[in-house]
């Protein structure tokens, strides 16, 4: 078990959100601390990357509004999370996140290369390569499964 936990998600991916969340519940310690993060890139969304379309505060409460659901939904209700949005390089911010918040347990989905988000592997690596805590990657959804969710997501 463990004391404190990190989870990083893409808060627009409900799958990974629930199956994050509930690994975490069952690895942290009943009276352990979970903290919920995701990263992103400011000047990254969107078609054109160099128009920027949202200010970068826009994007952060647009981001820890998606995180606040997902905990929501899946976390028990006798367990809370401290949220976090941070900009920058998804892999160096997880690692200086989880220097910083002193967690035991740094806990990712992997995507593999076959993701709409091609760093998501070079994310994991760096950070399975640099973290200063233990490292636990889950293995990606099955695309089958991804797609039944967002199917039940749309009705």
């Amino acid at each position: 078990m463990y004391r404190k936990l990190l989870i990083a998600v893409d808060p627009e991916d409900d799958g990974e959100g629930k199956v994050a969340l509930e690994t975490a519940c069952q690895l942290v310690e009943e009276s352990g601390e979970l903290h919920l993060a995701s990263i992103y890139q400011p000047g990254s969304a969107g078609f054109f990357p160099h128009v920027e379309s949202a200010t970068p505060e826009e994007k952060e409460a647009e981001v820890r509004k998606w995180l606040d659901l997902l905990m929501r939904k899946y976390l028990p209700m006798n367990r809370s999370a401290s949220l976090h949005v941070v900009a920058g390089t998804p892999g160096e911010a997880l690692v200086a996140l989880a220097a910083s918040t002193g967690v035991d347990l740094l806990l990712l989905v992997s995507r593999g290369s076959s993701s709409h988000w091609p760093l998501r592997k070079a994310t994991v690596e760096y950070v399975s390569v640099n973290a200063p805590c233990a490292v636990l990657i889950l293995p990606p959804i099955p695309r089958e499964e991804r797609e039944e969710q967002a199917e039940a997501k749309q009705s």
